[in-house]
Order: structure tokens, then C-alpha cells, then sequence
């Protein structure tokens, strides 16, 4: 094992003894929560095999007026990275992999652009988010392609109850940055139906830290509109039929030496679900969805580029229960078109297909759970693919459990690194993968610990270069690497200290490196983590956030260096009243100058300063 890990073994042996210390409480907490993307049916979190993170609506509040980003940056296992300040472009790496090799689903809606795999994570506003489910395991054995980092489903608000629900917000701070949103949730005879919109707005900053060219000395402002809407119908007990929809537009100015410069990013996600209850064990879900992805930048006056991407979905999925689990059987269709255009001028028109079968069960039986997947996938383009996973875990006691579990994973080549002008190579395979991991979970009254070692072998590994390429590739190129390993350990854990008292940490220690070169994956830090401290007191309600990360590399060469950083944020809230709640938050207290990606070894891109966001809130009670 090539990382080193002798120099947090005292963090271990914390969370570990203090562990210990509670191996024979009797009154075990019920801390229970159901979840959907790990299995594709709804599972507990106490008998998951797999590295599973929840993320609710009041840990989403707390970061009112930042970034769903920012929220991102405080899990387990992930890393993000932005190219300036609010609406850049912002990428997640989890478990040391590629935001790439992650799948993004709103509401079931696959939300991976098809030209660069990647989400626009900086266009979806907290405002429209009421939970996150995080899988950091292989997902490709239950999704397709894309899943060798884990899955991220983002669940937008939905009414919890018949009756009529309005609630909204107003926020204004740092960088001339102001913000809105108000949103619904009602219920007439049978139907449950709701509505919000949201809107941020900032004049920004110099998306370089240190620009060469006077231009780019300026502003770079960002303006996000976003909205969602639903509608349920319950037309008998069992049976319903719903419909959602999801928009944002997102305008943002960046640096590139002309004035002028801005990207303008466009992205729906509709679908309708029918859901059956056959009979009292066997259910039926049929989900067709569409999304669509549209990007237009200007890059100087007299260039531009816009791209589109749809993507048709089709799932019909059938879960039968037995007395000790969930058999699911599963068919997917999936289609992609992508256009581009450089000036005018076409430069890309592509299609391809994808029809997949899924055989997945998950089990309990008393102490023992299992969960078991198989894929086959065709492709249109790359023939067939059978990914798989295995997982298994054992309850000793209540309160401690050990898991282990297997999972395999492709992801197909993006369109551009299959088919860009001048950068991509049509004759790239597709990426593969094998991850093995295993866990040692405490859940008690009051701790909760948990320790997961990974080990992910990532097989002709897709990384862009800039040198080797064919004549006229300006912007570098997209080849096979070889083989990438990712080891690694995340440590997490939350403990109440006093009655108002909660402190939360977690901590990854990896090494993502590719074989031939013994190189670090650009932009990836060896140890990263997160403390977080809270503090309730009748209607005041504080928490602080002590984020860091070591060193790391800009670029796969590891020849431009990236400092090490640890960052201060706080949120202070008064609940007024039941329905109204003033909040403040401050990011970057302690003003540090830190990087998180370059342009070049001699131009970073810009990081925000000590800055605040002040927000009042509305929720009928």
C-alpha cells in the first residue's frame, strides 16, 4: 500500500477508543434513515454495505447564500475545485477520482453533460435542494457507465403533507452579491403539487488571481435563475402518477484576455414516473425523463462556441419483496445526441444508444445483510459491458457492524474526447475499474464512527495532455494513461459534547496515483478533512467550519505545485419565530490567500476573501 498513514494513526486510535468506550451500551439510538440510491429501493442506513452519506434539509440551511459546492466540500471522501469565484466552473473529485467518473441524478434525471461527462454543480441553487444522497462506491452495476467514483442524487423540495406550505427567502452580501427565492407546496382532493424559483445575483470577482493581461484585471460577475415543479397523482392506493421539472440558467463572465468574455450555461431536466403497486409484494416504477444541457461562450469578439446535449431516459423497474429482502429486476434505455457549433459553423453532430439490463437483490437476515448486483450494458458505440458488485455486513453487537463489498464500473469516452476538432481520438477505449472496500461502523446513543478503506484500480485511465499530441492540437488531447490506483482511508465521526453542544469531523488519507508515472492525479491533495462544530441554545442556533487540505499538483506532470489550506466559515441563526429565522454566515474568516486550481505555473485562478451573507427566511408553520 503505497500511502502513509503512521501520522493520523492517533486520530484513529481517538475515534476508536472513545468507540470502545460505548461497546456495551444497552440503549442503542435509532438513528435510521431510508435511502434509494444505493440499491435503487428504499434500504436503511443501519444495513447498507456501502459508503453512504445523507446530507438533510437543515445541514442545506446552514449554508444559505454559499454554494452547492461548498456543502459538497464538507463530506467525507470529496474534494472540489472551482476556476475563480461564484459560477465558475466547479469540480468534484470524489475518492481521489474524476468528476467525470461520477453519476449526477436530480430526481432520478441523469444531469452529466455529454461532451464532458462533468455537472455544472455552480448552477443548482441550495434554495431548490431539500436532501443529498452520497454513494461513494462503484455505481456502474446499478446505473451504467460514468458511476467508477460513486453517485450524488440531489432530491428537490417537496411538500411532506396535505396541507398548503409557503415558504421564501431574501438574502443580500460581500461582492455586491444579492439573492431571492419563494417557493409552494400544496394538495387538492388527490393531487400534491408545488412550485419555487430562486435567483443569485453578484458582481464577483477577478476570476484570476494574478492576470498578465489589463482586461482581465476586472470583475467577473454571475447571475443563476433557477426553478422546479411537481406534480402527484394518487389515483387509488398504490398507484400514482407524477410529473417534475427542474431549470437553470446560469450566466457567468470569466478571464481569457478580452473583455467581453462570458459563458452562458442552460440546463432541464422533465420526466414522468408511474408507480404500481401489483400486488402486495411486487411493485412496478416506469420513469421516462429527458434532459438537456446547452453551453454558449464567447471567447473574444469574433469567436464562439455552443454546444447541446440531450439525453432520453427510459427505466421500468419492478422490486418484489420476500421475508428477508428485495429481489429488483430493472430495464434502461439510454440516448444521447450532442451538437456543436464553433462560430457558426458546425463542428460536431453525434448520437449513440444504450440499453442495459439490471438484476440486483439486498437481504437482511438477522445480523447478517447482503446486497448483490449484476449489469449487462449495450452500447450502441462500444458493444457490451457486465459490470457487477458484492456487499456483505455483520452486526456483532448493536452497535458495531463490519462490512466489506466488491463493485466493478466502466465509463464510456465523452464526446468531445471521442470526437472534439483537434483534441479528440475516436479510437480511445473506455475506462474500467474494480474497487474493493471495507468498513468498521459504531452507531451508538450518542457517537457515531466510522473507518472505510478503498481501493479503487482504474484501467486505461483518460487524462487530457498537452504534450505528444498530433500536429495542430493546441489545447492538448485526450489519451489512455494506463492503469490508475486510488487507496485510501476516511475516517468520520459526530459525538454530542454537553446538551447544546455537536462536533462532527471527518478525514481521507489517499494516494491516487498513475502506475507508470508514480504521478498524483492533477489537483488531487493526499489528506483533506473537515471539523465542524455546532451549538444550539433556544432560538439561537451557531456551527463552524474548519475545512483543510495538503498540498497538491495542477497538473498531471506534478510540476505546479498547490499550497496546502485550511479555511474558517461560521453561520449564526435567531429563529425569531416559528416561521421566521435570520441568518448570517461567513466564509474565509481569517482571509486566507489560498489557491484551488491554476491557469498556468505563473496565473491561479482567483479564491473569494473573507466575505458574508446575511438572509431572512420564511417557512409556514
Amino acid at each position: 500500500m503505497k500511502i502513509t498513514i503512521k501520522n493520523h494513526l492517533p486520530l484513529m486510535g481517538l475515534i476508536l477508543s472513545i468507540s470502545g468506550s460505548l461497546f456495551a451500551a444497552d440503549n442503542i439510538n435509532s438513528l435510521d434513515e431510508i435511502v434509494v440510491t444505493s440499491s435503487r429501493t428504499p434500504q436503511s442506513t443501519k444495513t447498507i454495505t456501502g459508503d453512504v452519506t445523507v446530507i438533510d434539509r437543515e445541514e442545506i440551511n446552514r449554508l444559505r447564500g454559499g454554494s452547492l459546492t461548498d456543502l459538497l466540500r464538507l463530506q467525507p471522501g470529496i474534494q472540489t475545485y472551482t476556476n475563480g469565484g461564484m459560477g465558475t466552473s466547479s469540480n468534484i473529485a470524489m475518492r481521489g477520482t474524476n468528476d467525470n467518473q461520477l453519476i449526477v441524478l436530480v430526481d432520478g434525471v441523469r444531469m452529466n453533460s455529454g461532451t464532458t461527462g462533468t455537472t455544472a454543480f455552480e448552477n443548482i441553487p441550495l434554495a431548490l435542494i431539500d436532501r443529498i444522497e452520497i454513494v461513494r462506491s462503484p455505481a456502474s452495476s446499478l446505473y451504467g457507465s460514468d458511476g467508477i467514483g460513486g453517485i450524488i442524487q440531489i432530491f428537490t423540495k417537496r411538500g411532506q403533507s396535505n396541507k398548503t406550505h409557503v415558504y421564501g427567502s431574501l438574502g443580500a452580501g460581500s461582492y455586491d452579491a444579492y439573492s431571492g427565492n419563494a417557493g409552494f407546496d400544496s394538495a387538492y382532493q388527490a393531487v400534491k403539487f408545488g412550485a419555487q424559483v430562486s435567483n443569485y445575483d453578484t458582481r464577483g470577482i477577478s476570476a484570476r488571481k494574478n492576470p498578465t493581461a489589463t482586461v482581465d484585471k476586472d470583475r467577473d460577475g454571475y447571475n443563476n435563475f433557477s426553478g422546479s415543479a411537481y406534480a402527484d397523482l394518487e389515483f387509488s392506493p398504490g398507484h400514482s402518477l407524477g410529473l417534475q421539472y427542474l431549470e437553470s440558467k446560469g450566466k457567468n463572465q470569466y478571464d481569457s484576455g478580452y473583455i467581453g468574455n462570458y459563458l452562458e450555461r442552460h440546463q432541464q431536466g422533465y420526466g414522468l414516473t408511474l408507480k404500481n403497486a401489483l400486488t402486495e409484494h411486487w411493485n412496478s416504477k416506469v420513469q421516462y425523463s429527458i434532459g438537456r444541457d446547452q453551453s454558449f461562450s464567447v471567447s473574444s469578439a469574433t469567436r464562439n462556441s455552443n454546444i447541446e446535449t440531450e439525453q432520453r431516459q427510459l427505466s421500468w423497474q419492478h422490486d418484489y419483496s420476500l421475508t428477508h429482502g428485495t429481489v429488483t429486476f430493472a430495464y434502461d434505455r439510454l440516448e444521447q445526441d450532442v451538437q456543436t457549433e464553433s462560430t457558426g459553423v458546425r463542428t460536431l453532430d453525434r448520437s449513440r444508444n444504450n440499453d442495459a439490463f439490471v438484476l440486483g437483490y439486498v437481504g437482511n437476515y438477522a445480523a447478517h445483510s447482503t446486497q448483490l448486483s449484476l449489469r449487462e450494458d449495450h452500447n450502441s458505440q462500444f458493444g457490451n459491458y457486465t459490470t457487477g458488485g458484492i456487499g456483505y455486513g455483520y452486526a456483532f453487537t448493536p452497535a458495531w457492524r463490519l462490512t466489506a463489498q466488491y463493485g466493478s464500473s466502466f465509463r464510456a469516452p465523452t464526446f468531445n474526447q471521442l470526437y472534439a476538432d483537434r483534441f479528440g481520438n475516436p479510437d480511445l477505449p473506455s475506462e474500467k475499474a474494480d474497487n474493493l472496500e471495507a468498513s468498521l461502523r459504531y452507531q451508538g446513543q450518542e457517537l457515531q464512527a466510522k473507518v472505510t478503506v478503498f481501493d479503487n484500480h482504474i484501467r486505461n485511465f483518460i487524462q487530457t495532455v498537452t504534450s505528444g499530441c498530433p500536429a495542430g492540437f493546441t489545447s492538448g488531447c485526450a489519451v489512455n494513461v494506463g492503469k490508475v490506483e486510488v487507496q485510501g482511508v476516511t475516517i468520520e465521526g459526530s459525538m454530542p459534547i454537553a446538551e447544546q453542544w455537536l462536533v462532527t469531523a471527518n478525514l481521507t488519507v489517499q494516494s491516487p496515483r498513475i502506475d507508470a508515472t508514480d504521478n498524483l492525479l492533477a489537483r488531487r491533495a493526499q489528506r483533506y478533512g473537515n471539523l465542524i462544530v455546532q451549538y444550539k441554545n433556544g432560538a439561537w442556533d451557531w456551527s463552524s467550519e474548519l475545512t483543510a487540505s495538503a498540498e497538491r499538483y495542477n497538473d498531471p506532470a506534478n510540476r505546479i505545485p498547490l499550497g496546502g489550506y485550511a479555511l474558517l466559515n461560521s453561520t449564526l441563526a435567531y429563529q425569531i419565530n416559528p416561521s421566521w429565522r435570520l441568518q448570517a454566515r461567513a466564509n474565509n474568516i481569517l482571509d486566507k490567500n489560498y489557491v484551488l486550481a491554476a491557469v498556468s505555473s505563473t496565473v491561479d485562478y482567483n479564491t473569494m476573501g473573507t466575505n458574508v451573507f446575511v438572509s431572512l427566511n420564511y417557512d409556514m408553520k
